[in-house]
């Protein structure tokens, strides 16, 4: 594998010992960095470190600092950090198992893969695999990574193993601070009907490929555009209307659900043109009735 292991250690369950390695499951996007220029030399802008009232410094006399209280610090020298960094110890202990929906997508942080480390490795990594897969559960445990530890989890993912690092409980914002304003009532039957149907109709598989940055899309326009020598003008959209009552709500999910799907044409099918009413001709007249025969006197 041409990629490089961002860790390599084994996983622990009871007496069992798995040798793996780690792989980062995502990279980089495709950021755009920009810096900041003089625009009137078309110079970059270089930055100096100084200390009020002395001016700039050396970078050998700069050392981390930690407030205690407004204007005053604990001074850290970087051995004393590296002192205190957690030494991997190459193992991850297995120590508990949670049913999937028992960990909220808050505490999700950065997703691994992980791998068996070699042929010996994979018949009991598979056993891990497929009995978390059986029984809907997701490992848990805690592992030193660059000196800093975490909690992570384990779940199956097709033939490997996601690893994802999870947030401790005081990095995540309690959603009750923020939610709590918001009334606790129960949505009309009729809109829920409507809501529901809108969702049905939209459901579909999840492609990530289908979905791109538009926005990096459109930075790189711009840049090819100012490269050329373009003028560009910023237009300023109107902003959208929003519904005030029950009525505007119910009209909109009406008018949702009744729109064609993505994969219909926006316009409705055109109608085939009346034919012409055929030329009627001059009606026959039906032949007269013989009259009664006048009886002779």
């Amino acid at each position: 594998m041409a990629a490089r292991a961002y860790w390599k250690g084994q996983i622990r369950l009871a007496l069992v010992s798995i040798p793996v390695e780690i792989f980062s499951a995502t990279k980089s996007g495709a950021t755009i960095a920009f810096n900041q220029i003089h625009e009137p030399t078309g110079k970059r802008i270089k930055y100096e470190k100084v200390v009020p009232g002395v001016g700039p410094v050396d970078p050998d006399e700069i050392v981390k600092g930690y407030q205690v209280e407004k204007g005053n610090y604990v001074l850290i020298q970087d051995d004393e950090l590296e002192a205190v960094k957690l030494e991997s110890k190459k193992t991850l202990e297995l120590t508990q198992f949670v049913d999937h929906n028992e960990i909220d997508v808050l505490y999700y942080e950065k997703p691994y893969y992980v791998v068996p480390a070699d042929d010996l490795a994979e018949e009991a990594f598979i056993v891990l695999r497929e009995a978390l897969r059986r029984t809907k559960k997701v490992a848990i445990g805690q592992l030193a990574l660059r000196g800093r530890e975490y909690v992570v989890s384990l779940k199956p993912c097709g033939r490997g193993i996601v690893l994802e690092t999870l947030r401790y409980a005081d990095e995540v914002n309690k959603a009750q601070g923020y939610f709590r304003d918001i009334a606790d009532a129960k949505p009309d039957e009729e809109l829920l009907d409507l809501a529901e149907a809108l969702i049905s109709k939209k459901t579909a598989p999840f492609d990530p490929d289908k979905f791109h940055d538009r926005y990096i899309d459109a930075v790189h326009d711009l840049i090819e555009k100012k490269r050329k020598g373009k003028t560009i003008t910023a237009e300023d959209e109107p902003a959208p209307a929003r519904g005030s009552n029950v009525i505007d709500l119910m009209a909109a999910l009406k008018k949702s659900v009744d729109r064609p799907t993505a994969s219909a044409k926006e316009e409705p099918p055109k109608k085939a043109p009346a034919k012409p009413a055929a030329k009627k001709g001059p009606a026959k007249k039906a032949p007269a009735k013989a009259a009664p025969a006048r009886k002779r006197a």
